[in-house]
């Protein structure tokens, strides 16, 4: 029996697909629509310490405090926040059975905390100076999905 066109193209790695019940729903469920209070994500994240999405946003709080002078953030900060939400993503990653590359499609709600927090880590580490490390994170988010920095922005 010879092979389809679909079979010979679908070579490569397939998608990583985080469970439904992954811990950044929770954090999600408990957020609802409105904006992030450090205060309550805080907490979250030590509710949910498997949550990238936590994690990311306690990042990204920081981040954002960069350029206001009256919440001034902490890039140090903002960086050890995105490295715990990404070392917890890389865990539930492999966890779903990812092998350390392939498709992590930010159109996969789960999926999304982990995508964020190593925005996040590219961020971070561009505003430390650590541009190498900056520049594998922008490669290591295209390669997950190419639409994932422009949707998480």
């Amino acid at each position: 029996m010879s092979e389809s066109l679909g079979e010979r193209l679908s070579v490569g790695p397939e998608q990583t697909l985080l469970p439904a019940d992954h811990p950044d729903m929770s954090v999600r469920a408990e957020l609802g629509d409105g904006a992030a209070d450090p205060r309550v994500v805080r907490e979250l994240a030590a509710r949910f310490p498997a949550s990238s999405l936590a994690w990311a946003l306690l990042a990204r709080a920081e981040l954002a405090g960069l350029d206001d002078d009256a919440a001034p953030g902490d890039a140090v900060a903002a960086y050890a926040y995105a490295r715990v939400g990404y070392h917890r993503g890389l865990d539930a990653l492999r966890k779903a059975g990812w092998r350390g590359r392939g498709p992590v499609p930010v159109s996969h709600v789960p999926n999304q905390g982990f995508l964020l927090a190593l925005l996040a880590l590219g961020d971070a580490a561009a505003a430390i100076g650590e541009t190498e490390e900056a520049e594998r994170i922008v490669e290591f988010l295209a390669d997950s999905d190419p639409t994932a920095a422009d949707m998480l922005r």
